[in-house]
């Protein structure tokens, strides 16, 4: 166990938290068992593993070496040939709203590395503010492929006992859903740790058993706008949630505001008129899967996909009002009618 990790004991739970993956980690048991600590301990082994294996900011990486030659085979680890098989999935469940390969434009625009984005974070970039275009509008990167791209369709075998993986030519950026794989298979390791398990990653949680205070787990949707106070309050429980927000990972390249969110089908900071989405789904991975490709709605769309598709999700637009679905409706016990 890494010395980073800090375990909490008290008499109706322990705790265990950390860093990684850019976010702050918890590891939550209500009521634990006598080997709860073994449990968390694999926990986080499998947590610190998928940044190790799945980091693209990390040079060392698997993914950092697969991704600088996108169109050979490599020896990967499980973590790896696992995550990139489920977004594989996910880019053909979303029929490409979900695609990894964006990451040619993020760089484009200067996200290249890690770090400690806020509002106005100046990144040095090339792009140049379109011809006609106020500050503000969707900013789109230069010298970009013809989009949308093909399909996806990165191949991962297994031979005499080694995970081979051809990620299809262009390198990827697993970053969300990378995250929400993290949390699923921590939350597994967390089975009969205790009477409830809580995994949480910079907010991609998965939430089982009896939360500390009662059958269900109460969990605030944080304000996109930075305040105090959430917009939604849920009760929930044997579930996923994740949220896809613009609230931390936004800078400005070449002069206009531009987003980590960005739309697979026209290169640019998507999501028009919404600042957050939230899902709950049973899975975490799928959570962060949904809560981004309703964000990629836009605030005209996003409540009629999210019934299309049967999602319970919440939104919040840019001028405050908050949004949800009918599937969501009955997990909300509060919420705040505006900013």
């Amino acid at each position: 166990m890494s010395a980073e990790a800090v375990t909490t004991l008290t008499a109706g739970h322990v705790e265990r938290s950390f860093r990684s993956m850019a976010s702050p980690v918890q590891l939550r048991v209500v009521r634990p068992g006598s080997d709860a600590e073994r449990h968390l301990d694999r926990a986080e082994d499998i947590i610190r593993s998928v940044e190790r294996h799945c980091s693209r900011f990390d040079p060392a990486s698997a993914l950092s070496q697969a991704n600088a030659a996108p169109d050979a085979w490599h020896v990967v680890p499980d973590v790896l040939a696992d995550a990139v098989l489920e977004a594989a999935r996910a880019h053909h469940e979303t029929r490409g709203v979900f695609d990894p390969r964006v990451l040619g434009v993020l760089l484009a625009w200067g996200y290249d590395r890690s770090l400690p984005f806020g509002t106005d974070l100046a990144l040095p970039a090339a792009v140049p503010v379109p011809a006609g275009k106020d500050e503000g509008e969707e900013a789109v990167a230069p010298g970009r492929a013809a989009l949308p791209l093909p399909p996806w369709r990165p191949e991962v075998v297994t031979d005499g006992g080694l995970r081979l993986l051809h990620l299809g030519g262009l390198p990827i950026d697993l970053g969300g859903i990378g995250k929400g794989l993290a949390v699923r298979w921590a939350a597994a390791e967390l089975v009969g740790a205790g009477d409830g398990v809580l995994v949480d990653a910079g907010g991609d949680q998965h939430l089982a058993g009896a939360g500390p205070d009662g059958p269900l787990w109460r969990v605030g949707v944080q304000d996109p706008h930075g305040g105090g106070q959430p917009v939604l309050v849920l009760d929930v429980t044997d579930t996923g949630c994740a949220t896809s927000s613009t609230l931390l990972r936004r800078w400005r390249a070449g002069g206009i505001p531009v987003h980590h969110l960005l739309d697979p089908r026209t290169g640019t900071a998507g999501g028009k008129g919404l600042v957050a989405v939230t899902v709950v789904a049973p899975d975490p991975a799928w959570s962060e899967v949904w809560a981004k490709t309703l964000f990629l709605a836009g605030a005209d769309a996003v409540a009629a996909h999210a019934e299309h598709l049967g999602l319970a999700a919440a939104w919040v637009r840019q001028d405050g009002t908050i949004g949800t679905s009918s599937s969501m409706d009955p997990a909300v016990i509060w919420r705040r009618d505006r900013a």
